[in-house]
């Protein structure tokens, strides 16, 4: 064992020696161009460890450069998404604006054109149940507001004011099960009573003789004592007749009920829309419409 470490040592102490010999002459031998040849073994050793530093270095900064500048990207889209949200908010609230204005005029022309007395309104609730249709308006008693006045839109007949408060009043829908209004047909002036499904319109009690097909303009008779006369109530969109006698006269709505934002009362009382050789009906006419309105 001591052996092998004794020529273990001589061998290491061979390869210095040898390593030292050639360090010796390499310092002693030039290159062509005059420099110590372990000189140029030097630098060229040394230039490829600077030139592998100097790449990491190199690397390392760059990417510390691209990370800030992915922070700083981060930073401006978030920055932009927030600015992004907030004009989509913005233009939100100016579409809301204009559909208000918009309304706003409509009522204003509406109120313009007609002679009767009316209140503006805000609707500010509505009925969540399919059977009684109703909505609240933002005007009340201390306004003027009472019970069976007439509401309307520039779209046509909404309802009748069914109990107001000070502040606030119930407004039945025209489409309630329990409503009706004298009606009259503009082309052929057949009347009739119009009265609520609970999402659409029928036109009822109308002579088997009267002229009526699909497309009529139907409005307001002014016979029911709510409802001012001439005011469109909607269109007819079907006919059915069964031996020589009407059944049931559909009628779309003129107003689009799930969309009112604002309303006229009107607080002129309703003349009679009845002249004439018409009178002779009134009481047949008008006797289902006072039911409807118990």
């Amino acid at each position: 064992m001591a052996l092998l470490d004794i020529r273990q040592r001589t061998g290491y102490l061979f390869m210095a020696v040898i390593i030292g010999h050639i360090i010796l002459i390499s310092a002693q031998v030039n290159t062509e161009r005059g420099v110590p040849l372990l000189e140029a073994v030097t630098f060229g050793a040394f230039a490829e460890v600077q030139r592998g530093a100097s790449s990491m270095i190199g690397g390392v900064r760059t990417s510390w450069d691209d990370y800030l500048a992915l922070q700083s990207v981060r930073s401006d889209n978030e920055q932009l998404r927030n600015e992004v949200a907030q004009l989509q908010v913005a233009l939100q609230q100016q579409r809301a604006l204009a559909q208000q204005s918009r309304t706003l005029v409509d009522l204003l022309k509406l109120r313009e054109g007609t002679k009767l007395d009316t209140v503006a309104a805000g609707v500010i609730a509505g009925s969540a149940s399919p059977d009684f249709r109703t909505l609240t308006i933002d005007k009340g008693s201390a306004d003027g507001l009472r019970p069976d006045m007439a509401v309307i839109a520039p779209a046509g007949v909404v309802g009748r004011i069914i109990t107001p408060s000070a502040r606030a009043a119930k407004v039945q829908l025209l489409i309630d099960r329990n409503a009706a209004a004298g009606a009259i047909v503009e082309r052929s002036r057949a009347q009739g009573v119009v009265e609520g499904t609970g999402g659409s319109l029928q036109l009822n009690y109308v002579s088997g003789t009267a002229d009526v097909k699909s497309g009529d303009v139907v409005s307001t008779s002014g016979i029911d004592g709510i409802y001012p006369k001439g005011f469109v109530i909607g269109q007819i969109e079907s006919v059915e007749r069964v031996a020589g006698a009407f059944g049931a006269i559909v009628i779309r709505p003129a107003v689009d009920f799930s969309s009112i934002e604002a309303v006229l009362v009107v607080t002129t009382p309703p003349l009679s829309g009845l002249e004439g050789p018409a009178a002779a009906d009134e009481g047949a006419v008008a006797e289902p419409t006072a039911r409807a309105r118990e």
